[in-house]
């Protein structure tokens, strides 16, 4: 049965949300740039793992996650510093620090594994958040598909302006075709693996605006485009979004 099947939901929903969710099922389910397709899979297993994590909630809560230690519940299949990186990410993205970033460095995890973790947590937290707010039930996760990474890093990486190497804004707007000849950071976030900047417009262009629309203030959605920022401000305020 194909995936996304949004017939007996009470509310209308756009074909193109159910067809850009099933691509994003598919590239979880392939191989990456770094990681395989069961570790990708995996990632976002961990994602879900999170929001139930007993030691997350005990951090949650505490006045410093620093000051709580223990062992995630998890499924095995990724290394620690992986699966707390996700669990973080997850659940208490406000405190992460560049110290923390760096131990799981030291840990043995990729920088570039690191982001493309990220890349896929980033687009499971993105389609479970639509399901909850429509009461839907969470979509089941795709089977992992064989390959193997391409293990590729791109060109034109920049050192120091973030924790981990971004590509260069004039550079990664062209490589993408973003209009202004100039990325901006919350773009270049994920640039050190491209795919994974690609399958985060995917996204981004159906559930928010496309790029093209960014500096058009013209009605493109149900709601006009003072509505939507409205909804996007007061989301991000709550996710305590602060790039």
């Amino acid at each position: 049965m194909e995936s996304f099947q949004y017939a007996g939901s009470s509310d209308p929903i756009r074909p193109d949300l159910a067809e850009a969710y099933r691509a994003a099922w598919t590239r979880i389910a392939s191989a990456g740039t770094w990681l395989t397709g069961v570790e990708r899979v995996a990632v976002a297993d961990e994602t879900r793992r999170a929001r139930n994590c007993a030691i997350c909630r005990e951090r949650k809560n505490a006045l410093s996650p620093h000051a709580i230690h223990g062992d995630h519940d998890h499924a095995g299949i990724l290394s620690a510093p992986m699966v707390d990186e996700i669990h973080r990410i997850t659940t208490d993205a406000a405190r992460l620090t560049q110290s923390w970033f760096r131990s799981l460095l030291d840990d043995g995890l990729e920088v570039e594994a690191y982001v493309e973790a990220l890349g896929v947590a980033v687009q499971v937290i993105s389609i479970d958040g639509f399901h909850h707010a429509m009461g839907l039930p969470l979509e089941g996760l795709p089977t992992p598909l064989p390959g193997e990474p391409t293990r590729v890093r791109p060109e034109g990486l920049v050192e120091n302006e973030a924790w981990v190497p971004i590509q260069e804004a004039s550079r990664l707007a062209a490589e993408i075709g973003l209009p202004g000849g100039q990325a901006p950071f919350v773009i270049r976030a994920l640039s050190l693996v491209p795919a994974e900047v690609r399958a985060w417009r995917d996204l981004s262009d159906v559930q928010y605006l496309g790029t093209d629309s960014m500096m058009s203030f013209k009605k493109v959605r149900a709601l006009n485009r003072s509505q939507i920022e409205l909804v996007a401000g007061r989301v991000s305020a709550l996710n305590e979004c602060f790039y």
